[in-house]
């Protein structure tokens, strides 16, 4: 395996440098000039000041202002970080080891950057608070969706855990609130074809063959509202997401399905009633069974009152902050 180039700049913030490879082609007289016209959105004043600082570098060091374009190089810097909407709850942490962390992450927190999503990630605020530089996540959870994500600290064993949800050999429960409806008959495996394009927010189910399969189960209901457990095969875009809306009964607190609405990043009401209840698997570095659970509850169950009200369940009405 080819050994990952070490970067010659620490990490900020918990997040590694960017790495730019100079074109082996490309009639660039300085490495400034390159960088003016491969970085489109951070301005030409700006890049001056990085170079200026020495924030720009390569393996010799940082670059001069006039330093002669190299085909074939490559340099390193941080980006200018977005400003965040702080999202003000905690990530409780499940079970650690020496190789291992399972947290069991909130509503509104995306798990890794991405976006205008940096610092307020589970991933850069789990490196800072437990000073884990080198954690990396096994899988992910979307935004919007809470519960249990596991987490590799030792990179050695990364490969090994990382290889069990590609294939699919790690079981996962979820826990969904959305309408009951007596005329659907439950349990079902659900499967179709989803496909997600660039640039665009919502996946969608398209003809073709499946490529996504989920099996639904209602687990009990009242006051018109069901609890479902669901059990996904695939891992898709948005899949449990669509499959429940497939069957006419959208998650509750879903801004993407049946109609896209515009959400703000600082409103934390009504999450999405989605929960990644628990996760099962036969560790593949011990061998022995594994079984983690959340301890999350879905708000517009537990407490329907305060879900109508806008309330969130870890304090107040807390749209908008700061």
């Amino acid at each position: 395996m080819r050994r990952r180039q070490q970067p010659p700049l620490p990490k900020r913030h918990g997040l590694d440098p960017a790495r730019l490879r100079l074109p082996e082609q490309g009639d660039w007289a300085t490495i400034r000039d390159h960088l003016v016209a491969r970085l489109p959105r951070v301005t030409a004043a700006r890049i001056d000041e990085l170079l200026d600082a020495g924030a720009i570098v390569d393996l010799s060091g940082p670059i001069a202002p006039d330093a002669p374009y190299v085909p074939g190089g490559a340099v390193w810097f941080h980006r200018d970080l977005p400003d965040e909407t702080v999202v003000p709850f905690d990530i409780p942490i499940v079970y650690r080891d020496d190789d291992l962390l399972v947290v069991d992450k909130p509503h509104f927190l995306a798990t890794i950057p991405r976006g205008q999503h940096i610092l307020q990630t589970a991933l850069v605020r789990l490196r800072r608070e437990l000073d884990l530089p080198d954690l990396i996540p096994a899988h992910r959870l979307d935004r919007v969706t809470a519960g249990l994500v596991l987490f590799v600290i030792n990179p050695a064993r990364r490969g090994a855990y990382q290889t069990m949800f590609h294939k699919r050999t790690v079981r996962k429960e979820y826990e969904a609130i959305a309408p009951f409806d007596p005329e659907l008959t439950l349990p079902r495996t659900v499967r179709s074809r989803i496909i997600k394009e660039k640039q665009v927010l919502a996946a969608q189910e398209v003809a073709g063959e499946p490529n996504a399969e989920t099996w639904i189960e209602l687990v009990e209901q009242r006051d018109g509202l069901g609890r479902y457990r669901l059990r996904p095969l695939t891992g898709r875009t948005h899949q449990l997401r669509l499959h429940m809306n497939g069957l006419g009964i959208p998650i509750l607190g879903d801004d993407f399905y049946p109609v896209l609405t515009d959400k703000s990043v600082d409103d934390f009401t009504r999450p999405l009633q989605l929960l990644a209840s628990s996760l099962e698997f036969t560790d593949p570095v011990s061998g022995r069974p594994r079984r983690f659970d959340s301890a999350r509850t879905l708000q517009a169950w537990a407490d329907p009152h305060r879900w109508r009200g806008g309330i969130h369940p870890d304090g107040g009405t807390v749209r908008p902050c700061g």
